[in-house]
């Protein structure tokens, strides 16, 4: 036990190290709650040997895992995953407004295919990803607003009872609306940590997820392997221990709210 005499300088010198890290003396009030905040992180773009791979398959803290399916090593980086203690969703490629179509990858969902052929690439896709029990958006700003196609993928969703992470891309997207209407649990990604690629920047947006914490119990957050990987690796490595101090580092499926059939029932009383 602490003595009291002692208590002060170190409860002093906690603060002090906190607000270096980006920490303000309101995200500890509120972090220190007795139910404490939680922060899903998913990291992108998985199956092709991008760079940071094993660099976040190795760090001992609870990510998603997000891999794109028929790449050369889709399986490979679903199962390491998996092994890792990591949660796998598949990361679906879909079409966006703009951007070049080869960034998409292989089995995209574009605008002009027939209902019988997006649920084809939705299943196909499913079962390129071992482990997958969800599902997000790879680009996909097009897609995500599309009334039909997303209420195809929805219905997937259901049938194999996968939830849907919506990357937010679009911020007119419907596919959390759409998720609703069909009865698939569904949440939306609010912070991109690696939009820019430098250690500066992803070291800021780690600093809007504790901002967010002061008025929210929760945060979605989206990294990514490839050009950046290696930044993003070095900076989650750095300061998730700091961070998983303060708050809990969890699985997406762990944020994301339960249908209203899905809740347990009140007993009544006695």
């Amino acid at each position: 036990m602490i003595s009291p005499i002692r208590m002060k300088p170190l409860l002093a010198s906690l603060i002090l190290v906190l607000m270096s890290t980006g920490w303000s003396t309101s995200s500890l009030a509120a972090a220190s709650q007795t139910t404490p905040k939680s922060v899903a992180i998913i990291i992108d773009d998985f199956g092709n040997n991008m760079k940071g791979t094993p660099e976040i398959i190795a760090l001992p803290h609870s990510l998603t895992v997000a891999v794109m399916p028929f790449l050369p090593t889709t399986k490979q980086d679903a199962e390491s995953a998996h092994l890792a203690g990591k949660e796998v969703i598949l990361h679906m490629p879909m079409e966006a407004k703009s951007g070049k179509s080869s960034w998409l990858g292989p089995g995209a969902i574009t605008s002009n295919l027939s209902d019988e052929e997006i649920r084809k690439r939705i299943v196909l896709a499913i079962e390129a990803v071992p482990h997958a029990v969800g599902i997000n958006n790879h680009m996909g700003s097009k897609i995500t607003g599309d009334a039909r196609i997303m209420r195809l993928i929805m219905e997937e969703c259901k049938k194999r009872n996968l939830f849907f992470v919506d990357s937010h891309t679009n911020y007119r997207s419907i596919a959390c609306q759409t998720a609703k209407e069909v009865g698939v649990r569904c949440i939306e990604n609010q912070i991109f940590l690696d939009d820019i690629h430098t250690t500066g920047h992803v070291m800021k947006q780690i600093s809007e997820i504790t901002k967010r914490l002061q008025t929210s119990d929760t945060c979605v957050a989206i990294g990514h392997v490839g050009v950046g990987g290696n930044t993003t690796a070095i900076v989650l490595k750095t300061k998730l221990p700091e961070i998983s101090q303060q708050i809990r580092l969890v699985k997406i499926s762990e944020l994301i709210a339960p249908l209203p059939e899905e809740r347990p029932q009140e007993q009544p009383s006695p």
